[in-house]
């Protein structure tokens, strides 16, 4: 029991095409990156919060 070669995985993948067809998984694909893309932009929402709260506080100070 080695691990898969190649043709194990193409066979695979010839497989999940008969069954789901290329449109399914095309509309699969585009919503697991566009999850992976709000998850980033959910990530980085939060750095973009915090540092515009500090230029809020820093231009705070300035005035006074």
């Amino acid at each position: 029991m080695g691990s898969f070669s190649i043709w194990h995985w193409v066979i695979v993948l010839v497989i999940v095409v008969l069954i789901f067809g290329t449109k399914k998984l095309r509309n699969i694909g585009g919503d697991l990156g566009g999850a992976v893309r709000d998850f980033k932009k959910g990530l980085n929402g939060d750095e973009e919060q915090k540092r515009l709260e500090a230029d809020k506080l820093e231009a705070k100070d300035e005035k006074q």
